[in-house]
């Protein structure tokens, strides 16, 4: 089992960085095999709607989306992490959900089954951060994947950090409980 986590921030290094590595620990604690991509230092072209990838390719081969493809391929499930940017994900991380409708087009449905979850960073409680992880959850359905959250005790729509990440503890306890929760669902219990 593998478990891809995408990073949206557009700082290599900050708080929702840290929140998702903090979750891919816990996962290989678990003994599950994680793999960290950051948008950050990435290169991702709009979609163009040309629906060119009905062929079964995205016009689309001169940017860094085809290796972010794959790795989506690969993982059994998927942890996207965004900081909170006007009350939804960063550009970074909606274009590059914009891209993979190359995994719908055609019927083909590329996705279908794998787990999805998210991860929310924002500066205040209530700053935007379950309006966020709706935007990932969305996402996850379009692809025609199982959506979780973080499970109980809190069970919102995922996992949420406030301000500094290394300080939150009930935010990085919801890390905690996202990543728990994906393995047990990655395991079928």
């Amino acid at each position: 089992m593998q478990v891809l986590g995408i990073c949206g921030s557009p700082h290599t290094g900050g708080n929702t960085a840290f929140a998702l590595r903090h979750a891919l620990s816990v996962l290989a604690g678990e003994g599950i095999e994680t793999e960290f991509i950051s948008l950050a230092d990435k290169r991702i072209n709009p979609c163009k709607g040309c629906f060119h990838c009905r062929q079964g390719t995205c016009i689309q081969q001169d940017d860094d989306m085809p290796v972010i493809l794959d790795a989506m391929l690969a993982c059994d499930g998927l942890i996207l992490a965004s900081p909170v940017y006007m009350g939804m994900v960063t550009g970074q991380m909606k274009v590059m959900m914009d891209r993979t409708v190359i995994f719908r087009a055609g019927g083909r449905f590329a996705l279908t089954g794998k787990i999805g979850a998210g991860i929310a960073c924002g500066g205040f409680r209530n700053g935007g951060q379950e309006l966020t992880l709706q935007n990932m959850q969305t996402f996850f359905l379009q692809q025609n994947m199982f959506a979780i959250a973080d499970g109980p005790g809190y069970s919102h729509s995922g996992a949420a950090i406030v301000g500094r990440a290394a300080e939150d503890s009930v935010g990085l306890e919801t890390v905690e409980n996202l990543a728990r929760h994906m393995a047990r669902s990655l395991r079928g219990r």
